[in-house]
């Protein structure tokens, strides 16, 4: 039976025209922005394997443009919900940068949670600070598999200068969901404050992303 046969309450458009947005389900709200089904599958149904094969709503939302697919799943219907999620992201971005300054771990924690809790592979991301804490901006410098990334000082010193950065915090994911510094993220951090250190740049912590509370360095000592 096609979407349209169902009662009107129950089709997912209607339903968040008069109950609102809250009111829907993950698969159903997808299933708006795709429009309509494939054969064999209607857009609820086509929302749900989306989800299946990402794992979570907060996967898919970390999930490259190019990786959002499913059999039947069409340009036009990728591009939308490729849309959708950049517009999740950048969402995030306004309210963090809407902060008048980080006051503490939690505060950024949020934020960089959101952004890489979910990802499969290991991300190391900085977010950059003025001499007030005010958020110049976030970016992604190194990108690496399960077992761990790669982190160059030097790109980390040029990046930092280019964003005209007089504090960092750094921050990457751990893709088991254990939120626990190993020995080789205390050394990086070591390494990376004393190469920042020549620059006049200030390390104010270095967030280790699970799937629970982010863990900060700063706040266990450790940097």
């Amino acid at each position: 039976m096609s979407i349209r046969d169902w009662p009107e309450g129950e089709r997912p458009r209607e339903k968040l025209l008069s109950r609102g947005s809250a009111a829907l389900s993950d698969a159903e709200l997808l299933a708006v922005l795709l429009g309509s089904g494939v054969r064999g599958k209607d857009a609820i149904a086509l929302g749900r394997e989306l989800l299946m094969r990402a794992g979570s709503l907060g996967a898919l939302l970390g999930k490259p443009d190019q990786d959002i697919r499913t059999p039947g799943l069409g340009p036009a219907k990728r591009a939308r919900i490729a849309a959708a999620l950049e517009l999740a992201r950048r969402s995030l971005a306004e309210q963090l940068a809407e902060r008048p300054a980080l006051g503490n771990p939690r505060e950024s924690g949020d934020y960089l949670s959101a952004r890489l809790r979910h990802l499969p592979y290991e991300v190391f991301a900085c977010l950059y600070l003025d001499n007030r804490h005010r958020v110049l901006a976030f970016e992604e410098l190194f990108r690496g598999t399960v077992d761990g990334a790669s982190v160059h000082p030097r790109e980390v010193v040029r990046a930092c200068l280019r964003h005209n950065a007089a504090a960092v915090i750094f921050a990457h994911n751990h893709p088991s969901g254990v939120a626990e510094p190993s020995a080789a993220d205390q050394a990086i951090t070591r390494e990376l404050s004393q190469a920042l250190r020549l620059v006049g740049v200030r390390v104010l912590d270095h967030l280790v992303i699970g799937q629970a509370e982010p863990v900060s360095m700063a706040h266990r000592g450790l940097l």
